[in-house]
């Protein structure tokens, strides 16, 4: 190869590979000129075509933004939400008085809730709320313990326990009277659990002061009149 075709090969490589991020396009014909004076050697450098035009490559973003699509859980399985909102919590009051005072007398009673309201009233009428409240929460405890009946009523009717109780059977009561109303506050308070604090915890017996009976078992505490032990 020829100096002049030499140079005619450098000058249409040139042309095809520009700087850095453009390319070099030459203009229609010249193509074929170059590729001409390249065979026959009979063209200098001096003689090549002003090949001017230029492309700027743009720049691209290869940023992609991907927007994520609900997941729908697969079948048979449940999904637990989040809430989102705040669940109100439960009632807290200063006192047992005030949990005793919320409470609203009810027009049909459950079974289960006179009778705690009867034992109440029969048992500690005139006992300060807690010592009354001690004496719901006996029945309460005896309830769970397994070693007496599984109700309510069923704790407070069995032979033998409470002495108000005529041939298992509570005596009729004025549900009129504020000591009764009392005792079913009481006893909504204890069967709601609305006063965590109890004043003879984990009792299951209670007794009169003036009552001398000799158990031997572990006291808890004395409330008014009444003696409680476990």
């Amino acid at each position: 190869m020829t100096i002049s075709q030499r140079v005619a090969a450098a000058a249409a490589f040139l042309l095809c590979v520009g700087g850095a991020g453009t390319l070099a396009l030459a203009s229609p014909g010249a193509a074929s000129e170059l590729a001409k004076a390249a065979l026959d050697g009979s063209t200098t450098a001096a003689d090549l075509p002003n090949v001017s035009a230029s492309v700027t490559v743009p720049r691209i973003d290869t940023t992609t933004v991907i927007t994520a699509e609900p997941v729908p859980a697969p079948d048979g399985v449940h999904v637990q939400m989040i809430p989102t909102e705040e669940v109100a919590a439960d009632a807290d009051y200063a006192s047992l008085a005030e949990a005793v005072a919320a409470q609203t007398m009810p027009d049909e009673a459950d079974p289960q809730l006179n009778c705690l309201a009867g034992a109440i009233y029969f048992e500690s009428k005139g006992e300060p709320l807690s010592g009354q409240l001690a004496v719901a929460n006996v029945i309460m405890n005896r309830v769970e313990s397994g070693r007496f009946p599984s109700t309510i009523c069923g704790v407070v009717t069995q032979r033998g326990q409470f002495s108000f109780v005529r041939g298992g059977k509570i005596p009729a009561i004025d549900t009129n009277r504020k000591a009764y109303r009392t005792a079913m506050a009481v006893a909504q308070v204890a069967m709601a659990d609305d006063w965590s604090k109890d004043p003879a915890p984990e009792a299951l017996f209670f007794h009169a002061k003036r009552v001398r009976p000799g158990w031997g078992k572990a006291q808890v505490a004395t409330i008014g009149h009444h003696v409680f032990y476990r």
